[in-house]
């Protein structure tokens, strides 16, 4: 459910062109152009951002005759975020995971995932206050492919996800919003309140510190 560090999130075109990429093994631009039916420059505007992501590498290729060109191929890093949707194994896993009769063995998976995302998420929080630990929270999340924001606008601090990123699954069960919830409670050491979310219709969730994380 989560991206590596440092990856921007792929959209539909960066997916269809390390696909075509991968399935042609290495390709030229124009041949790249060719085969998804846009121009030189978008090809050229997505090659240059996931280069820079490290998900793809240009080859010199010396022709025999006339200029050598450059190609372009698919890196390790690149084949492992066309592969990083998890959202349909995430769902099966979580409606499966619903069906454990044994309520005391369901309560301690349940309790075993939150701490795992603890761990993951938290890993880099360490602030002394819930003012410092909040921001780094989010630029954690932020590493990792969330589209997140803090809000100091508001009478309590918000910490603001921009999109769902278990919108799939938290439509088939909506208790994932509150084990999200109870990790960050964890990760900031204070209470917090799901203010918005996107199931009910906002445009994005919100998840509001207590009173006692005001500057504190």
């Amino acid at each position: 459910m989560v991206r590596p560090a440092q990856q921007p999130a792929l959209d539909d075109g960066d997916r269809q062109l390390l696909e075509q990429l991968n399935r042609l093994r290495s390709a030229t631009i124009p041949v790249l152009c060719d085969v998804m039916g846009v121009t030189a420059t978008a090809v050229r505007i997505r090659i240059t951002r996931l280069q820079a992501a490290g998900m793809i590498q240009r080859e010199t290729i010396k022709a025999d005759r006339g200029r050598p060109h450059h190609e372009y191929k698919v890196t390790q890093s690149g084949l492992a975020a066309m592969g990083s949707n998890y959202s349909e194994l995430a769902l099966i896993l979580w409606r499966e995971l619903a069906k454990i009769p044994d309520a005391k063995v369901r309560q301690d998976v349940v309790a075993s995932l939150k701490q795992n995302l603890v761990g993951q998420y938290g890993a880099g929080v360490s602030g002394s206050s819930p003012s410092q630990r909040l921001e780094q929270l989010k630029n954690t999340l932020v590493e990792k492919g969330f589209n997140v924001e803090i809000d100091l606008k508001q009478e309590l601090p918000i910490l603001r996800e921009n999109n769902c990123p278990y919108i799939e699954l938290a439509s088939s069960d909506p208790s994932i919003c509150q084990l999200e919830q109870t990790v960050f409670e964890e990760i900031l050491g204070v209470s917090v309140k799901l203010t918005n979310c996107c199931l009910d219709g906002h445009h994005c969730c919100e998840f509001e510190l207590t009173p006692l994380a005001t500057g504190k």
